[in-house]
């Protein structure tokens, strides 16, 4: 299963050339990547992913570029790695027949208290497990 987020374009997204900045894509990301772990985090009250997380790593492969327009871009995000103690996340910037970007990012949960990476729980697990690349298997 994918998450689907929809983002939209600002004007201020774009650079002189009129395609949206390199740099604004890692917004678009952060945004599909929030919207994944935490509005959808599993349980009223839940404690998953509360705690803070940080980015340990991005890739980014810009397919194509994307220019303003008032329809938002779609953001497919999904799990390819689930460790002990981070995630990889994948995804596409794309419109039903044309992919701009596709990129990953690696997670790491993080204890803000104790100012330390922390272990994915069980709850985490199960939740980023319903979001697996098909084919791909949760490391332990």
């Amino acid at each position: 299963m994918r998450h689907i987020y929809s983002c939209p374009l600002r004007w201020s997204d774009m650079d002189a050339f009129g395609h949206v900045n390199n740099v604004v894509f890692l917004r678009y990301l952060e945004e599909a990547r929030i919207d994944f772990m935490f509005r959808l985090a599993p349980g009223d009250g839940s404690p998953s992913f509360s705690g803070g997380s940080v980015v340990a790593r991005h890739e980014i492969d810009y397919v194509r570029p994307l220019v303003h327009r008032h329809q938002p871009v779609t953001i497919e995000s999904w799990v390819t790695k689930i460790g002990a103690a981070s995630l990889t996340i994948a995804y596409e910037i794309k419109d039903p027949d044309v992919t701009y970007v596709r990129a990953s990012t690696i997670v790491v949960p993080f204890d803000l208290e104790a100012q330390r990476p922390r272990r994915i729980s069980a709850e985490e697990r199960s939740f980023l497990e319903e979001y697996m690349d098909d084919g791909m298997t949760a490391a332990a």
